[in-house]
């Protein structure tokens, strides 16, 4: 399906790229979320019509993601779990446990937001991680995973 975008897609292309996707890919995600619209003659004159005021719409949010990360920027998260003698969790810290901590501290993140290449954390100590604010926009954080020795 060729659809036009509407705003930047990671891995896809740039606000008002004409790309040709999946029509799950299109149907089922883009087109519901609003980042992109079927290539019809209205849809593009409509696109070339509101690009000034689309862009001005996606600078202000990359401002506010920038705004984000730089308070975000080096955030140092601790969280405790039982773990046994070796430093091994009982359990794992996901990205939802992190959230929740940084939602603690008065930052609104996504669980979605949270990278986490290694999957769940599942030892004791020092994680960098990166949140990933807007598709332009990182920080990197530090999950510090604190062991509490169970009885």
């Amino acid at each position: 399906m060729q659809i036009i975008l509407m705003e930047k897609v990671t891995n896809l292309g740039q606000m008002g790229d004409v790309v040709k996707v999946k029509n799950g890919y299109a149907r089922n995600f883009l087109i519901p979320q609003g980042k992109a619209k079927r290539v019809t003659e209205a849809a593009v004159a409509e696109f070339q019509a509101k690009r000034a005021e689309l862009e001005k719409a996606q600078a202000d949010i990359l401002a506010a993601a920038q705004a984000r990360a730089a308070k975000l920027e080096g955030l140092m998260v601790q969280i405790t779990q039982k773990a046994g003698i070796d430093g091994k969790l009982f359990g794992s810290i996901t990205n939802v446990d992190i959230v929740d901590e940084l939602k603690a501290q008065g930052f609104e993140v996504e669980k979605a937001m949270i990278r986490m290449p290694q999957g769940p954390l599942k030892q004791v100590g020092d994680h960098p991680l990166v949140v990933a604010l807007h598709s332009d926009v990182l920080a990197h954080i530090t999950v510090s995973v604190l062991g509490e020795i169970a009885t």
